[in-house]
């Protein structure tokens, strides 16, 4: 009798093990970059119930009659509980949550209405009214006090929100000459960190863009606290930088931060904040080894091992992990449970755990196909929230020979004085530019193939209104922030509905008015109707006729 219960309980231990095993395979796509252990960790500690206690820090909740409402108090210290231990809630301590509902902003200092009520310290406060900042965007006044209670956090709001601030600020509050005083504030450790916050953005624009945000807040005698490591810029003279003058924040490309980590120039084991600026984009193919680099460094003390943790709630090496995008596809999920602690979904007004988010799924639309209906839930509720709500969509039917003839009809219809176009192709960029100049349109191409002096003076020509419209591919459009901007076309149809969005999201950026115009030709037509399904948004037909807008099979119209 003993020697057949032995086998069967080998049997039985090898398909207990198999079973996680087979969760880590069926993840190993979306998180192709970063340790199995760690993923394994992540993925079975989000299979637990769903509790108040489950989101991060301490809750205290006090006893109230079941009509009426508990009064929640938050704990910055985190709770200390065993791995793969499920905690039992005391009637008399906690509640459990039934259902999955998002943390409204009535359960935080989310209805803010001045930065003075976000927790940010004095100086920055200062900064920010210096600079003519002075009430928080929506998606600010979500953000900032989640990120101060020192949660990972996945930002999303439609492009042109606000979101570099929402995660700036916080940085700013803990690092460098702004931060808020306190008697450990110098150091911790009795030395200087070397970095305390990295960065990463997919496109040398975006990059320079957020460095300026930080410029603009540290002011003249403090800007050198930050430092771009971009790629296409002189990279000795970016190590010579670091050497001199010791950043404490530093914003790249993830190609020059992987390649200067790799020589031995970028020392991130003790840094504190780690920010993903479109990681959407950063989830793609081409920065899958550089990224694979920065996340095993950044924040990941020597001899630290992340399977060595001893609870889900202690960090990894305590970096704090910052996602942010315009849209939340479920690679994004996906990527933010392994990659962080327990992370929040913070939106414009409410925050909410990431097995409660609504996803948006990327879907090729180059082709018609008969959608199942597991798929269409998915894509019915895409992505409302990632475009800005004072957009108007159009598109128009045309022959490809004659798409930049209507695009100039269009300039002049709605009286659009800056406007960019993009094209899929690299190569035709060129040819557009060539057509909208010889009809008396000023007109440039920006791509990553041109060099940086070429791209920042077409970058500055445009903001400064010397030239009328900017032709340009899905990458640079990435970085691009021209407030003035006023129209955008699609002369070549986006991929899919993300896509669109952040196309989109370059005019109507921060309550603006904007107009989005694609331009197609009549057997594309299935392809507009299908974004403007996963969109939520009407993309009517119309024309442009003696110089105005006029809408298909209707009266006309002008904007």
């Amino acid at each position: 009798m003993v020697l057949l219960k032995m086998p069967m309980l080998s049997s039985t231990r090898l398909l207990l093990l198999s079973s996680p095993c087979q969760k880590l395979s069926s993840l190993s796509r979306a998180a192709c970059f970063h340790g199995s252990g760690h993923l394994l960790r992540h993925v079975e500690s989000s299979q637990g119930p769903l509790t108040l206690a489950s989101l991060g820090p301490k809750i205290e909740t006090s006893k109230t009659n079941k009509g009426k409402n508990n009064s929640v108090k938050y704990e910055t210290s985190p709770r200390k509980e065993k791995m793969g231990e499920v905690q039992p809630l005391s009637s008399n301590k906690f509640k459990s949550v039934a259902t999955r509902k998002p943390l409204e902003s009535g359960l935080g200092p989310f209805n803010a209405k001045s930065f003075s009520e976000l927790g940010l310290p004095t100086l920055l406060l200062e900064r920010l009214e210096a600079e003519g900042f002075k009430v928080p965007t929506d998606v600010q006044a979500a953000a900032i006090p989640t990120i101060l209670k020192n949660h990972d956090v996945v930002i999303q709001s439609y492009t042109g929100s606000g979101k570099t601030l929402a995660y700036l600020l916080p940085i700013l509050s803990e690092v460098g000459p702004l931060r808020r005083k306190s008697t450990n504030c110098k150091d911790e450790h009795g030395k200087k960190m070397e970095i305390e916050a990295v960065v990463v953005a997919p496109s040398r624009e975006l990059g320079m863009q957020i460095v300026r945000e930080f410029e603009k807040l540290l002011g003249p005698s403090d800007k050198k606290v930050v430092q771009q490591l971009v790629g296409g810029a002189n990279r000795s003279r970016q190590e010579e930088a670091l050497k001199k003058n010791k950043p404490a924040i530093v914003v790249g490309t993830p190609g020059r931060i992987a390649e200067i980590s790799a020589a031995g120039k970028l020392q991130t084991h003790n840094c504190r904040f780690l920010v993903l600026d479109e990681v959407d984009e950063l989830l793609s193919f081409n920065f899958r080894e550089d990224m694979h680099r920065i996340l095993q460094h950044v924040g990941r003390r020597s001899g630290m091992d992340v399977r060595e943790s001893k609870g889900p709630t202690v960090r990894q090496a305590e970096r704090q992990t910052i996602l942010v995008s315009a849209t939340v596809p479920f690679s994004v999920l996906r990527a933010a449970r392994s990659w962080g602690n327990n992370p929040l979904l913070v939106q414009a007004e409410k925050v909410m755990t990431l097995d409660s988010a609504p996803i948006s799924e990327a879907v090729n639309l180059s082709k018609p196909s008969l959608t199942s209906s597991k798929t269409s839930n998915l894509q019915g509720q895409p992505a409302v929230t990632s475009l800005p709500p004072s957009l108007k969509h159009y598109h128009c039917v045309t022959k490809l020979q004659h798409k930049i003839d209507t695009m100039r009809r269009c300039i002049h219809a709605l009286d659009a004085k800056s406007v960019i176009a993009f094209m899929n192709n690299t190569k035709q960029l060129k040819d557009a530019v060539f057509k909208l100049e010889a009809r008396g349109i000023e007109a440039a191409e920006l791509h990553g193939d041109l060099g940086k002096l070429a791209r920042s003076t077409t970058l500055k020509k445009f903001k400064n209104g010397d030239l009328r419209v900017l032709v340009t591919n899905e990458l640079s459009a990435r970085g691009l922030d021209v407030a003035e901007c006023d129209l955008v076309v699609n002369l070549d149809l986006p991929t899919d509905s993300i896509h669109y969005a952040h196309r989109a999201g370059r005019t109507g950026r921060l309550g603006r008015k904007g107009t989005v115009v694609s331009i197609c030709e009549e057997p594309q037509v299935f392809v507009v109707k299908k974004l403007q399904k996963q969109l939520g948004v009407q993309i009517p037909a119309c024309e442009f006729i003696e110089g105005k807008l006029v809408m298909a099979g209707e009266e006309e119209r002008t904007l």
